[in-house]
C-alpha cells in the first residue's frame, strides 16, 4: 500500500501548474491535472485511504501505475494477462457482431 501511495503522490499530485495551456482541450493533459481528492473526516485516515483506493481503482489510475512499473513479470502472470486480454477481445467482437445483426434487422424492418 505504501509503494502505491508513493507512486500515486508523484503521479497525481503534480507540481505547480507552470507552462500548461488551460485553454487547450487535450484530454491527456486535462486528466493529468485532474487528480483524486478525498476528504478526511473526523481524523479517520484509514477510512480516507480506503475511499481513495476505491476511487483509484474505479478511475483506472491504479492500472496506469501498474503499467508504468518496470519490474519483472513472471511467465504465469503474462499468460493470465494474455488470456484475459483475449477473452475481453472475443467478448467485444461477439457483442459487436450481435449489435450488427440487431441493427441490420432494424434497418430491414424484420
Amino acid at each position: 500500500m505504501n509503494a502505491i501511495s508513493r507512486q500515486v503522490s508523484t503521479a497525481i499530485f503534480a507540481p505547480a501548474r507552470q507552462g500548461v495551456n488551460w485553454l487547450s482541450h487535450d484530454p491527456i493533459q486535462v486528466q493529468q491535472w485532474r487528480g483524486i481528492r478525498v476528504k478526511v473526516r473526523n481524523g479517520n485516515l484509514e477510512q480516507a485511504l480506503a475511499v481513495m483506493q476505491r476511487a483509484m481503482q474505479s478511475s483506472g489510475v491504479e492500472r496506469l501505475i501498474k503499467q508504468e512499473q518496470t519490474h519483472h513479470v513472471k511467465n504465469s502472470e503474462k499468460r493470465v494477462l494474455a488470456r484475459k486480454n483475449l477473452e475481453r477481445k472475443i467478448r467485444s467482437q461477439d457483442l459487436a457482431r450481435k449489435l450488427q445483426t440487431i441493427l441490420i434487422k432494424k434497418v430491414r424492418g424484420l
